[in-house]
C-alpha cells in the first residue's frame, strides 16, 4: 500500500507540472497569435495615422525632464505613470520597474492589442517605447475613477448621471471586447484604477497588460470561449470562480463589472460589498445603502439596477446576466427614466 501510494504521488507530481507547462505553452501560443495579428493589421494600416510610434529612450526621458518626480502622477504595482510631451501633445508615460507584476509578455499584450482596438472609450495608446518597457498614452487629466470615488485631492463626489454614464460606457467597451472576431478579448483586471476620466468626466478604459484573447473549446457539448491561465488581478474585482477554476472567461469580466456598478451606486469599499448590499436589501432599506452624496436618488428607477448588479456578482456564471441583451437595456431603461423625471421636475 506504501509502494501504491507513492506511485500515485508520483504520477500526480509529474500530471501536474505537465498541467503548469501546458499552461505556459497555451499563454506563449496567444501571445504569438496576439503579435501576429497585430502585425497583419499594421500591414494593412500603412500610412494610417493611428498607427503605433516607436519612441527612443531618449525621447521618453525627455519628454519627462529624466522622471522628474513633480511629474509623476500615479503609481501602481506596475511601476509609475509619469506626465509627459511628446510631439507637442500631453501624454501618459506607464514605466514599468523591474520588480513589477507585469512583464515583457504584458508590455507586449498591451501594445498588440491596443494596436487593434477602436472604441471611444478605450485609453488611446500613442506609441511605445521597447528599450525600457515604456507605453504612451494619451493625457487624460481627471485621472482615475477610484479617485472619485474616494474624493481624492478635494474631488467633488461624482453626480448621479455620471455616474451611470460611466457605468453605460464600461459595459459599452466589455460588449466591445467581448463580441471581437475572430477572437473575444477578455480585461481581466477591471477595477476603477484602470478606468480613466477626461475633461469632460467621459470614461475610458486602460491597462489592458492582463488581457487575454479566448479561445473555443468543447465543454459538454457547447462551445465555450475560454483561457486557462494562472488567476491574476485586484481582489475583490477578480472572479471568484477565476480563482477556483483557472479558467478565465467573458464572465469573469462581468463579475468585475458588477462590483464597480456597486460602488458607483453605494460608494462603499469593494470588499465584501455583494453581500452587504444583499444584506441591506433583505433588511428592505434600499434608501440607505444609495449613495446620498451622489444627489438625489430615484429610488424606484435603481431598484432594478441594484438588482442587476448583484446578478453581475453571482458566484456562479451561469447566473451572471448578459451584457448586451440584459445589463445595457437595465441602464439605458435607467438614464432614459431619469432624464424623464428631471425634465418633469424642472417643468413642475
Amino acid at each position: 500500500m506504501m509502494e501504491e501510494a507513492r506511485i500515485v504521488k508520483e504520477e500526480k507530481t509529474l500530471l501536474k507540472s505537465q498541467y503548469e507547462e501546458l499552461k505556459k505553452t497555451t499563454d506563449e501560443l496567444q501571445i504569438k497569435l496576439a503579435l501576429k495579428e497585430a502585425e497583419e493589421l499594421r500591414r494593412k494600416q500603412a500610412g494610417d495615422s493611428r498607427h503605433m510610434t516607436k519612441f527612443s529612450l531618449s525621447e521618453i526621458e525627455k519628454a519627462t525632464q529624466g522622471f522628474n518626480e513633480s511629474l509623476r502622477i500615479g503609481i501602481g504595482g506596475y511601476g509609475s505613470v509619469y506626465k509627459g510631451s511628446l510631439c507637442q501633445k500631453e501624454v501618459a508615460i506607464k514605466r514599468l520597474n523591474s520588480n513589477s507584476k507585469q512583464g515583457p509578455a504584458e508590455f507586449e499584450k498591451e501594445v498588440q492589442v491596443l494596436s487593434q482596438l477602436s472604441h471611444p472609450n478605450i485609453v488611446r495608446l500613442i506609441g511605445y517605447c521597447s528599450e525600457a518597457f515604456m507605453l504612451v498614452y494619451e493625457y487624460l487629466p481627471n485621472g482615475s475613477l477610484e479617485d472619485w470615488l474616494k474624493c481624492k485631492n478635494k474631488r467633488p463626489p461624482l453626480p448621479l448621471q455620471a455616474r451611470i454614464r460611466i457605468a453605460i460606457e464600461l459595459c459599452s467597451v466589455l460588449i466591445y471586447l467581448h463580441s471581437r472576431e475572430p477572437h473575444s478579448i477578455v480585461h481581466a483586471d477591471l477595477k476603477p484604477d484602470n478606468i480613466l476620466l477626461d475633461a469632460n468626466l467621459e470614461s475610458k478604459l486602460g491597462d489592458f497588460g492582463m488581457c487575454r484573447i479566448l479561445c473555443r473549446e468543447m465543454l459538454s457539448n457547447n462551445t465555450t470561449l475560454s483561457h486557462f491561465t494562472i488567476p491574476k488581478g485586484t481582489i475583490p474585482y477578480i472572479d471568484p470562480a477565476f480563482i477556483y477554476s483557472e479558467r478565465l472567461t467573458r464572465n469573469s469580466d462581468v463579475y468585475s463589472f458588477g462590483i464597480i456598478l456597486l460602488r458607483l451606486l453605494t460608494g462603499r469599499p469593494a470588499a465584501d460589498i455583494a453581500k452587504d448590499v444583499q444584506d441591506v436589501l433583505d433588511a428592505g432599506n434600499l434608501k440607505s445603502l444609495l449613495d446620498p452624496l451622489a444627489g438625489d436618488w430615484p429610488y424606484e428607477l435603481v431598484q432594478e439596477l441594484v438588482h442587476m448588479a448583484l446578478r453581475c456578482c453571482d458566484r456562479d456564471p451561469k447566473n451572471r446576466p448578459d451584457l448586451e441583451s440584459d445589463v445595457m437595456m437595465v441602464l439605458e431603461r435607467t438614464r432614459a427614466s431619469w432624464v424623464a423625471s428631471s425634465s418633469s421636475g424642472l417643468q413642475d
